[in-house]
């Protein structure tokens, strides 16, 4: 006979276990429902108290609304940011639509997955505010910002403003560094900068101590804007260290750069390593190389502020030794070729203030400098030195190669004047030494001194003019075999004048004399 098996129960069982898994989940989601109704993170109160407790200042939200699905958040319109001493200059930061999006899970993380502000506008006013302090926990996964501008204020001129194409910025408010990338405009010179690397995190209490490292790059950068200066600048580098002092390092070319005054283009290339303070914008010019031509001019400096100076000013010491005259004799001038080659070493101070004028009316310059084995590429200008020197040393043969040597000198340089002192030249049978000034924007020259020669003076002329020459030899006799003759060179730098200095003398009854002779030899 066949047993009877009784029917499983499994399936009674499986309903009574899914109606408790049910009544469960219930309980928790009606629980979670109540819990953030009376948490929501997104109302306009909660979120007006998140952001001012995350920037220290006081917020005001024009429209707001909050979002649900597909992803709870908000959306606020018109959000102003001003100081909490409430104060009549512009709003710290105002932002024309800030969008929130969060998710359940971040919500209970206090994560926000993404914030976005669009037409965000940064005020950094220049009077010193209370020390930025963060008291929020909401970690902010990711922050863009579009169309943002960036503004700092000055004493007189309008404010420096930097225009943001797109940032973002990643982990706001975590413990660790901020994974960042911008583009944005640069106001002084104009041009793009592009930038990525990692800011943070923020040092509560002490900003400037606040890592941050990455590399960048600046494109077209209009050189024109400085005045007395012209060209498109493109630069490249890494950059590492505090808020308070950034080392950056990188190179930069400038393809066409010109000074405007003069007629030629060039190659300028640099090699650099400065220190940023970005909390004041002051810059530490540790080294910069510099290669013009076959000229290399290396630079030590800063642009900072100084006490009583408004702005930032401009202080250079730079050095070239071993350098080509002509590389640099180009920048300044129109002609085709520069007028004279040689080896020139040369030291200056550069003080540069930040007053609106062109660049060669407001630049100072104190400095020394000398050239050797110099000669004169215009082909009339080095026979008549071949021929002084002949004639100085009582020659009669010219030599080609007659080139100057020793030519040295003191310059100061202030507002658009380079006055020349010590300023001595040789080549052979003759030196001279002047002193004089010379128009940096106009080229007018007017430098006076004298010439040493070894021979006697009238030995420079021949015929009747050297009948002349002999009745002033006395006047300038300075040993037996030799004259010195008081010189000028006036006119432009285009088209000198050289001639004897007659006014020049110290003894008035010997310039009377020799005008009178000057007017004879005329007749």
């Amino acid at each position: 006979m066949a047993t009877l098996t009784p029917l499983p129960l499994r399936p009674r069982v499986q309903i009574r276990r899914w109606g408790l898994i049910i009544a469960i989940v219930l309980v928790l989601g009606t629980g979670s429902v109540a819990f953030l109704a009376r948490n929501w993170p997104f109302t306009e109160a909660a979120v007006v108290q998140s952001l001012e407790a995350a920037s220290s200042s006081k917020v005001k939200i024009g429209r707001f609304h909050s979002t649900y699905f597909p992803h709870p958040g908000c959306v606020a319109r018109d959000v102003v940011f001003r100081h909490q001493s409430g104060n009549d200059t512009p709003p710290l930061i105002a932002i024309r639509e800030l969008t929130v999006q969060g998710s359940l899970l971040g919500m209970l993380r206090k994560h926000v997955a993404t914030v976005r502000a669009d037409g965000m506008q940064i005020y950094i006013p220049r009077e010193r505010q209370e020390e930025f302090k963060s008291s929020t926990e909401v970690v902010i996964d990711e922050l863009i910002a579009h169309d943002a501008i960036l503004k700092f204020a000055r004493v007189k001129n309008k404010p420096l403003e930097f225009s943001i194409h797109s940032g973002k910025l990643q982990n706001v408010g975590g413990s660790g560094g901020m994974p960042f990338q911008v583009l944005l405009s640069n106001p002084e010179p104009p041009g793009q900068t592009e930038a990525s690397g990692s800011f943070g995190p923020w040092k509560t209490g002490k900003a400037g101590a606040t890592p941050v490292s990455g590399h960048y790059t600046f494109q077209r950068a209009d050189l024109g804007v400085f005045g007395g200066i012209d060209g498109i600048l493109s630069s490249t580098g890494e950059f590492d260290g505090r808020l308070e002092h950034i080392e950056v390092r990188g190179s930069a070319e400038t393809p066409d750069f010109m000074v405007t005054s003069g007629n030629h283009r060039v190659d300028l290339k640099n090699q650099f390593h400065v220190a940023v303070n970005a909390t004041n914008g002051d810059v530490s010019l540790e080294r910069v190389n510099s290669q013009l031509r076959r000229t290399e001019i290396i630079t030590r400096g800063s642009v900072a502020a100084q006490p009583g100076r408004p702005g930032k000013t401009t202080t250079l010491d730079l050095c070239s030794k071993n350098g080509r005259i002509q590389d640099l004799l180009l920048l300044f001038i129109t002609a085709d070729h520069a007028p004279m080659t040689g080896v020139v070493s040369l030291c200056a101070h550069v003080f540069l203030p930040s007053q609106i004028h062109p660049f060669l009316k407001k630049v100072e310059l104190v400095g020394n400098f000398g050239i050797d084995t110099a000669s004169f590429t215009k082909e009339e200008t080095q026979e008549n030195v071949n021929k002084l020197s002949a004639e100085s040393r009582d020659q009669d043969d010219h030599d080609p190669a007659t080139v100057l040597s020793g030519l040295k000198g003191n310059v100061k340089v202030k507002e658009g004047t380079a006055t020349f002192s010590d300023l001595a030249f040789n080549i052979p049978g003759a030196s001279a030494q002047m002193h004089g000034t010379y128009e940096l924007v106009s080229h007018e020259v007017d430098l006076h001194g004298t010439l040493k020669m070894d021979s006697s003076l009238s030995h420079t002329e021949h015929g009747p003019k050297a009948v002349f020459m002999k009745f002033m030899d006395p006047f300038f006799k300075k040993k037996p075999k030799g004259s010195q003759v008081p010189v000028k060179i006036t006119g432009t730098y285009e088209k000198p004048s050289f001639g004897l200095d007659l006014m020049g003398q110290k003894e008035t009854a010997t310039a009377k004399r020799l005008q009178r002779l000057q007017r004879t030899r005329a007749k």
